[in-house]
């Protein structure tokens, strides 16, 4: 046979050999109609899926008695017999979800704020002027404000369970303080006076933190880094431990050191002159250091007695009155020789270092940077000049490095969760 014929190979004919460009284009369009058709089919297909998925989260909120109540957030049965749907029930769900119920909430706490800011007790105890009278009025309407939003709240929400009024930390503050209020009246309508209970007052603008959820979320961010702070918190105590039993090794005891009288022989002391050294134009105390000690104040360097505008320089003469002339006195304040520890303790005796409570009040003291550099001038002039450094290290470390690791701590676990 020749070349130019077709040849059959394996019972089926042979293709020429040449390309044939309209044989190509009609393969490439039927490869065309075979993936339009497979695209159908799978589009045909998701359809038939996303019908069933449809169908099967219908089935699911058939299902779920849950998600039929008008109210899906709160509990199906208040108080054992209100359903959502019962008319006070449903009424007190409808006030609470409106968002104008939470914003005269909170106008009605800023004005108790106002309220409680304006109360002059000293000025008026007994509430007998217009301005405490019209403050009362204002308590009072308060006060019934807030019973009626609790208890709207409770009738919509429930009292005892899971999602309930009293499931929330912030519900059951409010639910205490308005129990104090109706303890107040109630012993106030008996002639009682109970001021403790009056102090709860104060609590209620606390009432807003639930009203603001940013407010709210940093209260509990505060709480939470509670556990972290701890370690914090041990810190400080060993430096308090450490700063406090070294102030009262050094310093025990020498805040109290006074200029007291030496008894003369055959000398007799006037009536008004106190038993140790005190200043007249001043409230700051003299305090003196011992001879053992290297302080800054000694009962030798006492200014000289004063007789009004006249200074006094002279010297006592034993068994005479010493009376003084208009020109001549007794300069009394050279007999001030003796330093004992037998005087107060500096700011009405609250500052000192006579054991480690005292001293860890000190050191708070110094800590907050309020008034410390009096506190350091009495322990120089009682002490050495050189005490200096014990109050510049417990400010470096206290104030300057454990105050702001606390807010390290914070920050830290502030952006952790946020």
């Amino acid at each position: 046979m020749s070349m130019k014929h077709s040849v059959y190979r394996g019972g089926y004919p042979a293709r020429n050999m040449q390309p044939d460009p309209e044989s190509d284009i009609q393969e490439y369009s039927d490869f065309e109609d075979l993936d339009q058709g497979s695209e159908e089919e799978t589009d045909e297909e998701e359809g038939e899926e996303d019908e069933d998925c449809e169908e099967e989260e219908d089935l699911e909120e058939e299902e779920d008695p849950a998600l039929q109540l008008p109210y899906p957030g709160f509990i199906p049965i208040s108080l054992k017999y209100l359903d959502q749907t019962s008319r006070p029930r449903n009424w007190c769900l409808r006030m609470i979800t409106n968002p104008w119920f939470e914003r005269i909430s909170m106008l009605v706490i800023l004005l108790n704020c106002v309220t409680l800011g304006m109360y002059q007790p000293c000025v008026d105890d007994k509430c007998i002027t217009n301005r405490c009278k019209i403050l009362q009025m204002f308590d009072d309407f308060i006060f019934v404000f807030f019973a009626l939003e609790m208890t709207i709240k409770m009738i919509a929400m429930g009292c005892y369970g899971k999602g309930t009024y009293l499931a929330d930390s912030w519900n059951r503050l409010d639910f205490f303080i308005v129990l104090a209020g109706a303890l107040e009246y109630s012993m106030f309508m008996d002639n009682m006076n109970f001021t403790a209970i009056r102090t709860i007052r104060v609590l209620r603008p606390l009432r807003a933190i639930n009203r603001i959820p940013s407010m709210r979320i940093l209260v509990m961010l505060l709480l939470d880094t509670l556990p972290m702070l701890g370690n914090v918190l041990l810190l400080c105590f060993f430096v308090f431990f450490i700063f406090g039993i070294i102030g009262v090794q050094l310093w025990e005891g020498i805040l109290r050191q006074r200029c007291f009288l030496k008894p003369l022989p055959n000398v007799t002391y006037p009536k008004n002159l106190p038993t140790y050294f005190q200043y007249k134009d001043q409230d700051k105390d003299y305090i003196c250091s011992s001879p053992n000690d290297n302080g800054m104040h000694y009962c030798t360097d006492l200014p000289h007695y004063k007789l009004g505008d006249t200074v006094c320089n002279s010297t006592a003469k034993p068994s005479s009155n010493n009376i003084p002339t208009a020109t001549d006195c007794v300069n009394w304040n050279q007999y001030y020789t003796e330093c004992k520890s037998q005087g107060q303790n500096p700011f009405q005796g609250t500052i000192s270092f006579d054991n480690i409570g005292l001293a860890w009040v000190a050191i708070f003291v110094v800590i907050s940077l309020e008034g410390w550099v009096d506190i350091m001038y009495y322990v120089q002039d009682a002490h050495s000049f050189w005490d200096w450094i014990y109050f510049v290290l417990l400010i470096v470390i206290g104030s300057f490095f454990m105050i702001n690791l606390c807010l390290v701590v914070i920050a830290t676990f502030h952006n952790i969760i946020f």
